[in-house]
């Protein structure tokens, strides 16, 4: 695939085989890619559920959560620039805290975020569908359909979808902001509540300050620009730039949209409700709200669905490449250019969880919680790669250097500390996301370090030199 907004690590291949990539790559096509990930079915639903749980105060978890992404965005643009490759997270870390973190820091961030963001993702396609048009459909064939289908696509190197991919971001923005709009200028079809949003104004109540985890899933995804350095016209300039302005377009939207909720829908239906996206859009629109939403849906789920598939198995083919994962990883179809097994791989991790959760729609803020606590791993390890690249390589240019470096990483990394500790929203839910991250991320920390023992041959902590990375073809 060849699509700026999904070829995310397509460049690793093209290199493999020869080719030479191109800056062709501006700002605009940075933006679609740090907003398309982004804006998902997950978002809709934690970010109304995060409403519902602390009414307007909910902005106060929102906007900690946008200052903690913008400290990631200038961890990662620091890194992307210095390392100007086409690889993940794993690339920076190996020569920065060695091995084992390189490997665990890519696979909680991206692979172990798969299993739980994308299957739930799947999972919320077939309820909206199934709540829409109850009976048509057997329980679980739209979201295995869809599985199935961008499984085959990606397989097969076809990229109709990629193609639609900056077109889908923008209408899903556009979308969630006329929803947001209509709700709070009350021009939905249906009448609004009587009863103002901030009767009972109190910004710290609620539990607000422990929704920063919840909020800040609004906000992960913005790194999947820096693959594509490369590929951008003045990527010192457009990396940073498009991941700070597409950060921004989402906090704005996801604001808008949360406060409109609070105008339609009563906050403890919000916040108990399996499908808030479903009650906010049919309470604003009507019956013109289902087929709303089953286009935004539908949109936001094949955009996510289609983009992990085409990026997170090129990250695998990256690792096996350098040593890091199973060599099978590596394997490439000769005729389309993709790497198979690496993608049968990701989208089999994607089903498993499905199987068990289909029938148990509450499992869907678990699944994407447990998601969260991975990738928030994943970004305190970011964090770390910078301050510890700094005092390694002082002398080494930097195109794009952290204002005010190292408040930014230590904001990060003490936020993401507290939004980790803090990560489950109601007491009873504490102990199953707990328990689903943490036995997948105990799975792959000893994967990994028998791995690097007895396969690598090479120290878990042990940096490779920067000169090894930036040598790589």
């Amino acid at each position: 695939m060849h699509d700026p907004d999904i070829a995310l690590a397509q460049p690793t291949l093209t290199a493999a085989s020869g080719g030479n990539s191109r800056r062709r790559l501006g700002l605009s096509a940075l933006l679609a890619v740090s907003v398309g990930l982004v804006v998902s079915q997950g978002v809709m639903v934690l970010m109304l559920q995060g409403a519902g749980i602390a009414g307007l105060g909910f902005l106060i978890p929102l906007s900690l959560a946008f200052l903690l992404a913008l400290t990631y965005a200038v961890s990662f643009s620091e890194l992307a620039l210095m390392i100007p490759r086409a690889g993940s997270l794993s690339s920076y870390t190996e020569v920065a805290l060695g091995h084992f973190p390189a490997i665990l820091a890519t696979f909680s961030g991206y692979v172990v975020v798969a299993m739980f963001a994308l299957s739930a993702e799947l999972l919320l396609l077939d309820l909206i569908i199934g709540e829409v048009y109850p009976g048509v459909f057997p329980d679980m064939s739209i979201a295995y359909g869809v599985l199935i289908i961008f499984t085959v696509l990606n397989l097969l190197g076809i990229d109709l979808f990629a193609r639609l991919q900056s077109a889908l971001a923008l209408v899903m923005v556009v979308m969630l902001l006329t929803l947001g709009l209509c709700a709070v200028t009350g021009s939905g079809s249906e009448p609004a509540l009587s009863s103002p949003i901030n009767s009972d104004w109190n910004p710290l109540g609620a539990g607000v300050l422990t929704l920063v985890a919840l909020a800040i899933w609004g906000f992960v995804g913005a790194e999947f620009v820096c693959p594509l350095v490369e590929e951008t016209r003045q990527p010192e300039r457009n990396v940073p730039r498009g991941m700070m302005l597409g950060l921004t377009i989402i906090f704005v939207t996801i604001a808008l949209y949360s406060i409109g909720a609070l105008f339609y829908v009563p906050q403890e239906e919000l916040a108990n409700a399996s499908l808030p996206h479903y009650l906010f859009a049919t309470t604003v629109f009507g019956e013109a709200g289902k087929a709303f939403l089953v286009i935004a849906a539908i949109m936001a789920t094949c955009s996510t669905v289609n983009t992990s598939l085409a990026a997170i198995p090129r990250m695998l083919y990256g690792m096996a490449v350098n040593g890091q994962a199973f060599p099978q990883l590596k394997k490439v179809s000769k005729k389309f250019n993709s790497p198979w097994v690496a993608v049968l791989f990701v989208a089999a991790i994607t089903g498993v969880p499905v199987i068990f959760m289909g029938d148990n729609p509450d499992a869907i803020s678990l699944l994407l919680l447990a998601a969260c606590i991975a990738w928030l791993l994943a970004y305190i390890i970011c964090h770390l790669n910078v301050i510890a690249l700094r005092r390694r390589y002082p002398q080494l240019p930097r195109p794009f250097r952290t204002p005010f470096y190292p408040l930014p990483q230590i904001v990060g990394i003490a936020g993401m500390l507290v939004s980790l500790y803090y990560v489950s929203p109601a007491p009873e839910m504490t102990m199953p996301i707990v328990y689903s991250a943490g036995v997948v991320l105990a799975v792959v920390s000893i994967i990994a370090v028998l791995w690097i023992k007895l396969v690598m041959r090479k120290p878990l902590f042990q940096p490779e030199p920067i000169e090894t990375v930036l040598s790589r073809q």
